[in-house]
């Protein structure tokens, strides 16, 4: 499986690159998870965006958003995602070594803050994200705060 993998500032995206993103987050976000909210934040603006590309379908996303936009003085990756068809296959796990990479690249080395969906806690502690609060609901769906401590 061979993907096209593009880091963009926000400014950068193509409209066909920002419309499949908000066509994939949507897919996954409010049409898989029943989730009905409004999911173009106000946030992507300031953020760079990590698209995986296969045969010219948007497969896997995320993005990196940088210190003091969600948390004071943290930067935080947010909104990763994989399309269903891809799940399962590694993608989840090369997208999120990219973004950690791309995000130390962008905004230098410092901890990461993300909003996880409890059921991956497993996952994200494979990359040194450790759970840094209690159990919240967002949207009907339980999350915990989780940090990777600076390298």
């Amino acid at each position: 499986m061979e993907f096209q993998i593009l880091t963009k500032a926000f400014a950068d995206l193509t409209p066909q690159e920002l419309y499949d993103v908000l066509q994939l987050r949507s897919a996954v976000f409010v049409v898989e998870q029943n989730c009905v909210f409004l999911d173009p934040d106000g946030l992507d603006a300031a953020c760079h965006h990590v698209l995986f590309y296969r045969d010219g379908i948007l497969e896997a996303y995320s993005r990196l958003v940088p210190a003091g936009v969600s948390y004071p003085g943290i930067m935080s990756i947010g909104r990763i995602i994989t399309s269903a068809a891809v799940r399962g296959t590694g993608v989840g796990e090369k997208l999120v070594q990219r973004s950690i990479e791309e995000a130390f690249r962008i905004f230098g080395p410092g901890p990461i803050k993300i909003g996880a969906q409890l059921y991956a806690k497993k996952f994200y502690e494979r990359f040194g994200f450790e759970q840094s609060s209690e159990v919240y609901d967002e949207d009907g769906i339980d999350h915990i705060k989780m940090i990777r401590p600076q390298p």
